[in-house]
C-alpha cells in the first residue's frame, strides 16, 4: 500500500506541470515556436548586423545621441495595441498607396519583430533612413515607381550598406553577382558596385520595373525580387494560374512566403514609429550633408583621412564599394568619392597634392598607381566541379585561398560541387597564365613592337574588321588585328576571345590601367594566324548574327514566359543594352513571337 501511494504521488508530481500549462491560455504575443522560426529568418540576420555597424559607435559626430537613444527603452515603455488599431492604420496606408497593404497574423508577427523584440535595432534603421530614404525616393520618382518601395531595402539589408548574406548577396539591395551583372553592377579586385548606394539603387529600380512588367503586381514583383521569377512562375502554375501573392504564398519558398508580410510590417512600423515610441538613433550624418567629388588618379582612403583630417570610419561608411580602401581611378576612367560637404572644398583645393601625399605607410603617387595596375582584376562566375576545394580553385585561377573565401564570404575551404562562386578572370599582372613570373614591362619596347606591328599590317587594313589583316615578309607569321571595344566588354572578356592574357593586351596597347572605353581600338597580336581566328566558343549558343550601322547584334524570338531580365542573363548582356538597341521604354512589355535585337 505504501509503495502504491509513493507511485501515485510521483505520477502526480510529473503530470502537474502539464496540467498547469493546459489551464494557462496561450498568449498570442508569445508564439514561442514561431518565434524560434523567425529568429533564423534572413530578415532577423540583417537586423542583427546593425548592432556592430561602426557608424553608430563614432563619438566624433556632432550632436550624436546614440548611447542615449540605445539605452532609453524599458520594458514598460513598449506600447501594445489591439488588432483593431493595426487594421485601421494599415487600411489607411492602403488607401494612400498603389501597394496592397493588408493585415493578418503573418504581418502581425513581423510587427512584433520590428516594434517589440528588435525595437532598438529598428531605431537604428530609422536613423539610417535619414541617409538613404531621400536617395531611394529620388530614384523611385525618376522611374515613376511607388515611393513605398524604399521599405524593400529595410527587408533586404536593414539599411546596412555593407550587408553581406550567406548566399553571397551584397549591399543595400542585396544583389547576387549574376543579377547585378545584368544591371551593369561590376565586381573587380578593388570595386564592388553592388555596395555602391547610388548604382545599386538605380539597378534595383530597373530590376523591379522589369519584374512589375512581367506580373503587373507589386507584391509578386517583390516575391520575384527575393526568390527569382522562376520560383514565382512555378507557384503561379501550381495555384492554377492565379496572379495573387496570397493565393500562391503556400507554394513559394519559406523565406519568400514571409517576404511580403515583412515588407508590410516594416512599412507600418516605420510609418507609425512615434506611436510605438521608437525614435531614430542618430548616425551623425544626413543625406543632404553629403556631396560627390571626382577622383582622377589612384587614391587611398589613408591619404584622404590623413591629409584632410577626415575620420576613416566616415570615409568607409560613405564609400562602401571600394573593397580595399583604394580608389583605382585614372584620367580616362575617373571614379566618384562621397564626402560630407564641409570637406569638399578642401578636397578640390588640394586634389593633386593629395595624389602625391605620402601616407604613414609610405604609399603614394606612382607606387599606388603601380600597385593598382598590377593587381586590378575583373571577376566572373565559376561552377565548382566534383572534388574541388577552395585551395584547388584558388590555385587554378592564380588566387590565394583567402581571396576566394573573401570574395565569396566562405568560412572554410569546403565548397559543394556545382556551386557557383566568384573568381578572377586573369592572374595578377606579375604572373603569367602558366604560373610563371612575367618579364618586366618596358613601355618603350612595347611602343616599338606596336609600331612595327602596325607597319606590317599595311596601310589598307580595315581597323574595324574582325578578320586578321594579311602580312607579308613575316618569318614568324606574326599577325595583328584591331578590336573595337563594345559596350559591356572588358580586357578579361577580350583576352578570352582572342586566347591571350590581359597583360598581353595591356602591353600591346601601352595601357597603364585595365580600364577601357566603348569604341576604343585595341591591337591584338598573335604569332599564329590560327590562334587569332579560332576564338573561344561562347557558353550560350546564339543565333546567326546580323550587322547594321556598324553595330553587331543577333535576333532573338521571344518565347512564352520570357522577360528582359532572363534574356539579358542568358546572353550575358544588360537589360539597358537590350532596351537601348530596341528602343524599349521602362514599362514596354515584350510579347511571345516578337523578334528583338540582342547586342553581340
Amino acid at each position: 500500500m505504501v509503495l502504491k501511494k509513493i507511485q501515485i504521488a510521483l505520477l502526480s508530481f510529473l503530470l502537474f506541470p502539464c496540467y498547469l500549462s493546459a489551464q494557462e491560455p496561450i498568449r498570442p504575443d508569445s508564439m514561442l515556436r514561431f518565434k524560434q522560426l523567425i529568429e533564423d529568418d534572413q530578415v532577423v540576420v540583417m537586423l542583427d548586423s546593425l548592432a556592430t555597424l561602426k557608424i553608430f559607435e563614432d563619438t566624433q559626430f556632432p550632436n550624436a545621441n546614440q548611447l542615449q537613444s540605445w539605452n532609453a527603452y524599458a520594458d514598460n515603455d513598449i506600447p501594445s495595441f489591439p488588432d483593431s488599431i493595426y487594421i485601421e492604420r494599415i487600411a489607411q496606408m492602403n488607401e494612400q498607396s498603389p501597394f496592397e497593404y493588408i493585415y493578418n497574423t503573418d504581418v502581425k508577427t513581423f510587427i512584433e519583430l520590428y516594434g517589440v523584440r528588435k525595437r532598438k535595432l529598428t531605431a537604428r534603421i530609422l536613423g539610417l533612413s535619414q541617409i538613404y530614404f531621400p536617395l531611394f525616393e529620388e530614384q523611385l520618382d525618376k522611374f515613376n515607381m511607388p515611393l513605398e518601395l524604399k521599405y524593400l531595402a529595410v527587408i533586404e539589408s536593414a539599411l546596412n550598406p555593407v550587408a553581406n548574406s550567406p548566399a553571397g548577396a551584397k549591399g543595400l539591395w542585396q544583389f547576387m553577382y549574376g543579377t547585378g551583372k545584368v544591371y551593369d553592377l561590376k565586381v573587380s579586385t578593388y570595386v564592388d558596385d553592388r555596395f555602391d548606394p547610388y548604382k545599386s539603387t538605380i539597378a534595383a529600380c530597373e530590376h523591379l520595373t522589369d519584374l512589375y512588367d512581367i506580373y503587373g503586381s507589386w507584391s509578386l514583383a517583390l516575391a520575384a525580387y527575393n526568390s527569382g521569377a522562376g520560383n514565382v512562375n512555378k507557384a503561379i502554375r501550381r495555384a492554377g494560374g492565379i496572379k495573387n501573392f496570397w493565393a500562391i504564398k503556400k507554394y513559394l519558398p519559406k523565406e519568400t512566403a514571409s517576404y511580403v508580410p515583412a515588407f508590410i510590417a516594416a512599412s507600418y512600423v516605420i510609418t507609425y514609429a512615434n506611436e510605438h515610441k521608437i525614435f531614430p538613433v542618430d548616425p551623425g550624418i544626413l543625406y543632404y550633408e553629403v556631396d560627390t567629388v571626382t577622383v582622377h588618379n589612384p587614391l587611398s582612403f589613408d591619404q584622404i583621412s590623413e591629409m584632410l583630417n577626415i575620420p576613416m570610419d566616415e570615409i568607409i561608411f560613405l564609400n562602401p564599394a571600394y573593397k580595399h580602401k583604394v580608389i583605382p581611378a585614372t584620367a580616362e576612367n575617373p571614379y566618384k568619392l562621397r564626402l560630407r560637404k564641409k570637406y569638399v572644398g578642401s578636397f578640390m583645393n588640394n586634389e593633386y597634392t593629395l595624389y602625391a601625399y605620402k601616407t604613414k605607410e609610405g604609399l603614394a603617387g606612382e607606387a599606388l598607381a603601380q600597385l593598382v595596375s598590377e593587381n586590378y582584376r575583373e571577376s566572373k562566375l565559376y561552377t565548382v566541379r566534383s572534388g574541388e576545394t577552395v585551395s584547388s580553385v584558388a590555385k587554378k585561377f592564380h588566387m590565394s585561398t583567402s581571396e576566394v573565401r573573401s570574395l565569396n564570404g566562405l568560412k572554410n575551404n569546403y565548397i559543394k560541387p556545382n556551386k557557383k562562386i566568384l573568381v578572377y578572370t586573369n592572374p595578377p599582372k606579375g604572373k603569367t597564365q602558366d604560373g610563371g613570373i612575367a618579364s618586366s614591362y618596358v613601355p618603350e619596347a612595347a611602343s616599338k613592337e606596336a609600331s612595327a606591328s602596325i607597319a606590317r599590317s599595311g596601310p589598307n587594313s580595315d581597323p574595324g574588321s574582325s578578320k586578321p589583316s594579311t602580312a607579308q615578309n613575316q618569318p614568324d607569321e606574326i599577325q595583328q588585328r584591331i578590336h573595337v571595344v563594345r559596350r559591356g566588354e572588358n580586357l578579361g572578356l577580350i583576352s578570352r576571345k582572342y586566347d591571350c592574357s590581359v597583360s598581353d593586351l595591356m602591353k600591346w596597347n601601352r595601357l597603364k590601367d585595365p580600364k577601357i572605353k566603348v569604341g576604343q581600338k585595341l591591337k591584338v597580336v598573335s604569332s599564329n594566324i590560327a590562334s587569332t581566328s579560332n576564338v573561344r566558343a561562347e557558353s550560350n549558343p546564339r543565333p546567326k548574327t546580323t550587322s547594321a550601322n556598324s553595330q553587331r547584334f543577333t535576333y532573338y524570338t521571344i518565347l512564352s514566359g520570357d522577360n528582359l531580365w532572363d534574356i539579358a542573363n542568358k546572353f550575358d548582356v544588360t537589360v539597358a543594352q537590350i532596351k537601348s538597341l530596341n528602343s524599349l521604354k521602362n514599362h514596354n512589355r515584350i510579347k511571345p513571337g516578337q523578334k528583338i535585337k540582342i547586342p553581340k
